[in-house]
């Protein structure tokens, strides 16, 4: 119960790694507020866990997040985890072929998405004692690939700006990590899958992807994510934690 009496926020607490980490930290004890763009699902997530909370929020939009943020504060009086789950990876183009509105909208949800979720989530810990922020990278921003640059470009700036905030926070008992994810089995790498050519064939690619074979599921980072907002990690910040099989050390 390394989260008995904390609250925590989890920004796309409705559906895949945010709903798995929004399940792991109230199973740990804290009471979650589960921030989505989904109402319906949000609401239907926080009231199948003990002492959850649904608001709404678009992370792309300044006012939208601070609004939700003020929402929980008002609702909680306090914040101490603050988790952001959102993200998009848009239409896969070589570079040159990249659509602007594609670049714009992956910009808009993961660049400025982490922004404004490091913003007015660090606004709200200065408020209480300090507390834990976490965003979602990928092993993509760690490690280039092909045909999604805008994607590539936004998780190296979310590295960024978890390096900048945790150094400026630090004395302010503000931590602040990322996790950085492989390939992971959410419903829509399912769907993905299950729409191939030959599915079978695009599971095996997948499961090979990684030295480690398989493909972790959204329970996997969610550990993660509790791992660096729990006190275990209480002398880990400005850090990138890779979730990927062994994909980077090779």
């Amino acid at each position: 119960m390394r989260f008995d009496g904390k609250i925590a926020f989890v920004a796309g607490g409705a559906s895949g790694m945010g709903e798995a980490t929004v399940r792991r930290l109230a199973a740990e004890g804290a009471r979650v507020v589960v921030g989505d763009s989904d109402p319906d699902r949000a609401a239907a997530i926080a009231a199948d866990v003990p002492g959850g909370h649904a608001v709404t929020i678009d992370v792309g939009d300044a006012v939208s997040v601070e609004q939700a943020l003020a929402a929980a504060m008002e609702h909680h009086g306090r914040l101490d985890v603050i988790y952001n789950g959102v993200e998009i990876d848009g239409e896969q183009q070589m570079l040159h072929l990249t659509d602007v509105e594609n670049w714009n909208e992956v910009r808009r949800v993961n660049g400025d998405g982490c922004f404004h979720m490091l913003k007015f989530g660090i606004e709200a810990l200065l408020r209480g004692e300090g507390g834990v922020i976490v965003s979602t990278s990928s092993t993509t921003g760690m490690a280039g690939q092909e045909n999604i640059s805008p994607y590539t470009f936004t998780k190296a700036g979310t590295e960024g700006l978890t390096r900048a905030a945790a150094i400026e926070y630090a004395r302010h008992n503000i931590r602040v990590n990322a996790v950085a994810p492989t390939l992971v089995m959410t419903s829509l790498l399912a769907d993905f899958i299950a729409d191939a050519d030959d599915p079978e064939e695009m599971r095996r690619r997948l499961e090979t992807f990684n030295p480690m074979p398989g493909v972790p599921a959204p329970e996997d980072v969610a550990a993660a994510v509790a791992f660096l907002a729990s006190d275990d990690a209480r002398w880990i910040t400005g850090h990138t934690l890779p979730v990927d099989g062994g994909y980077l050390a090779r």
